[in-house]
């Protein structure tokens, strides 16, 4: 006695497939493959490049951690593209896809880190009264946390999303998408925005103003603004992709190939060799232990005047880093 049965199809099982058109698309082994080895080649001279300074600069007395931290923004950024690959070769891997997606997004906070960072260098050394002020010394470990803290909201809700088909979650999960795309635009901006401050206010204070590592304050200044800008622009790229949403069957330019290269990788390279070519390791050095004003002087001597209302740092937690 034999019996026909039928097949009764599967319900698909997370992670679900995005809904909306993807920045770059799904990749394919023919343009992404060859565009993607030849960013991990430059990223890879880039991240080789800035770990040989710094060891060059320890082992002569000058540590500076921000090459450091590029050449590992470098080495996230060839594992992002080592993943797009990988998604390329298996398009339907879902897996593979976010990974890709989350480290791509993810890996751009490091030179938002530095270049705040780089940024308070230059308001402590122009007006040193309120670089080294308390409500300096707060609202910059503030605007870290708030850093890490986004991120870790949007880690959690990209991966979430694409794990439920719960309506409500997803839609309060692209809200939080939203407005982590938007914060991280002023966060990237904020560094140029900190540049023309210190150009247009006046300094207040005892305390002259101090001149900090090789090359002049004003190139300095012009560094930070164009790469602050620079970052800032291919930020909020992704946030208006991010608002402009489409479905997935209706890709508009901004989601296209061209535009994800250019707005994100490319951008990033040309901040990453231009503070390697113009070696930002001398220009914002400043002396170990540097913790208060007048410590970014050559000669380290204490300029004259009240320390009231200046935020004095044990040198250990300053030492070639703030």
């Amino acid at each position: 006695m034999s019996s026909s049965s039928q097949a009764v199809p599967t319900a698909p099982k997370p992670p679900y497939p995005p809904s909306t058109a993807p920045l770059g698309g799904i990749p394919t082994p023919i343009p992404d493959i060859p565009i993607s080895a030849a960013l991990v080649g430059a990223f890879g001279l880039a991240a080789l490049a800035h770990l040989f300074l710094f060891g060059r600069n320890a082992r002569r007395g000058r540590r500076f951690v921000f090459s450091v931290l590029l050449g590992v923004f470098s080495c996230v950024r060839m594992a992002a593209l080592a993943l797009r690959v990988a998604w390329a070769r298996e398009p339907a891997n879902a897996n593979v896809a976010l990974a890709a997606t989350v480290l791509t997004n993810a890996g751009v906070l490091i030179l938002f880190i530095v270049n705040l960072v780089l940024a308070l260098r230059v308001v402590r050394a122009t007006h040193p009264a309120a670089g080294w002020s308390r409500v300096a010394w707060w609202g910059f470990r503030g605007l870290v946390a708030t850093v890490v803290a986004v991120l870790v909201m949007v880690v959690t809700c990209s991966v979430h999303s694409v794990f439920t088909l719960d309506a409500r979650a997803r839609r309060m999960e692209r809200d939080v998408l939203l407005f982590a795309g938007v914060y991280m635009t002023f966060i990237a901006l904020l560094p140029a925005i900190a540049v023309v401050l210190a150009v247009v206010l006046p300094r207040r204070g005892a305390y002259p103003a101090e001149k900090f590592g090789s090359g002049s304050m004003a190139a300095k200044m012009v560094l930070l603004a164009f790469t602050s800008t620079l970052l800032a622009v291919g930020a909020g790229f992704r946030a208006a992709v991010n608002f402009a949403a489409k479905p997935v069957n209706q890709p508009q330019w901004y989601h296209s190939r061209p535009a994800f290269y250019c707005f994100i990788f490319a951008i990033e390279i040309v901040v990453v060799y231009t503070y390697l070519f113009t070696r930002f390791d001398k220009r914002f050095y400043v002396p170990p232990g540097s913790s208060a004003p007048g410590d970014y002087s050559a000669a380290g001597q204490q300029q004259p005047g009240s320390k009231e209302n200046v935020m004095v740092v044990p040198s250990y937690m300053n030492e070639g880093l703030y």
